[in-house]
């Protein structure tokens, strides 16, 4: 038997133990790309689940450093923040985005007080604070790019005076990282990172993360005329290529297993940090199935995420990654 020009290759011979598995595998996850995502709340000791997220909850500001002390301790890096806004300061403006003590900024101020080493991620996007549950601003039933912008960025330097240490603006308007990256420069803040969701689709598999933001029944449509068609990929170059001209330091693509091509796509064409979303409707899914009985735990989280790395991503925003870190420091 030959494989190719190798007469007396037989490639099952790397596999057949442990330790030469480990010796030629191409690809490690480690805990150095996890990102956790985490919602926070109002109100005082407060901890809900989230009925669609097995295992993740919704954490008052109060219950933050005990919610977050194990990330922490295993050493995950950073953290990304969403907010669990009030029906009552919703507006069709989103306002309170603009509100240097709503919940988000009142959040990472306590967070890097209590863990000043751990990375923050903060959403720029107006769908926690609309009434409608858009992105960003509507005029006749239209989103709207430019005025959507002018208060994206408002919300962005927010976060940034508060202590978020990488803004990821969510919204997909055109045009938003360049005035952003701007208006940080003018007000000092260089050092403030964006991370632009420069590929994020108009995907089915939101709906846990909606209904953990207390969304998902207020949103008036689709988000098809912003977010990306699940049919295009060249299109998502160039959405990459516009963003980092543009001035981001770093670009995610999301959701995160249906679009595995994606990400190999960027990262072979731009070589630049490239992050991962393992959305809400994946987790979910997998965690549906681990509960049934269907699939392993452990195997299955550990394989859906190294899967990314493999694909060429720097890092993975996932609901997993507490359970993940703990299962890489145990071996």
């Amino acid at each position: 038997m030959t494989v190719g020009q190798f007469p007396h290759t037989r490639l099952r011979r790397n596999r057949q133990d442990s330790f030469t598995r480990r010796l030629v595998a191409e690809h490690r996850l480690s805990v150095d790309h996890l990102i956790w995502p985490i919602f926070v709340t109002e109100g005082t000791n407060v901890e809900t689940e989230v009925v669609s997220m097995p295992g993740q909850k919704r954490v008052s500001i109060d219950r933050l450093a005990a919610h977050v002390e194990p990330a922490a301790t295993l050493g995950i890096p950073a953290l990304a923040l969403f907010p669990v806004t009030p029906m009552e300061v919703r507006d069709e403006h989103g306002t309170e985005a603009l509100n240097p003590e709503n919940l988000m900024c009142r959040a990472a101020r306590e967070l890097k007080r209590q863990f000043p080493d751990i990375g923050l991620i903060g959403d720029v996007a107006l769908d926690p604070y609309t009434s409608h549950g858009h992105d960003g601003l509507v005029r006749d039933g239209y989103v709207v790019n430019d005025e959507s912008v002018a208060v994206l960025t408002g919300q962005a330097l927010n976060q940034a005076a508060a202590g978020i240490d990488i803004l990821a603006p969510s919204d997909m308007m055109d045009g938003r990282i360049g005035t952003m990256r701007r208006a940080l420069d003018e007000q000092g803040m260089v050092g403030t990172r964006i991370m632009s969701y420069a590929a994020k689709y108009a995907s089915a598999f939101y709906g846990p993360f909606r209904d953990a933001l207390g969304s998902g029944d207020l949103l008036k449509g689709d988000k098809k005329t912003y977010q990306m068609d699940p049919a295009n990929s060249d299109e998502a170059l160039r959405e990459v290529e516009m963003d980092l001209r543009e001035g981001a330091d770093m670009v995610m693509v999301k959701p995160g297993m249906p679009y595995l091509d994606i990400v190999s796509r960027v990262h072979e064409r731009f070589a630049v940090p490239t992050f991962v979303y393992q959305v809400s409707g994946e987790y979910a899914m997998l965690m549906a199935a681990i509960r049934n009985g269907w699939l392993d735990h452990d195997r299955a989280m550990m394989e859906s995420l190294l899967a990314f790395i493999r694909a060429g991503a720097s890092g993975v925003l996932t609901y997993f990654a507490v359970e993940a870190a703990q299962r890489l420091r145990a071996g």
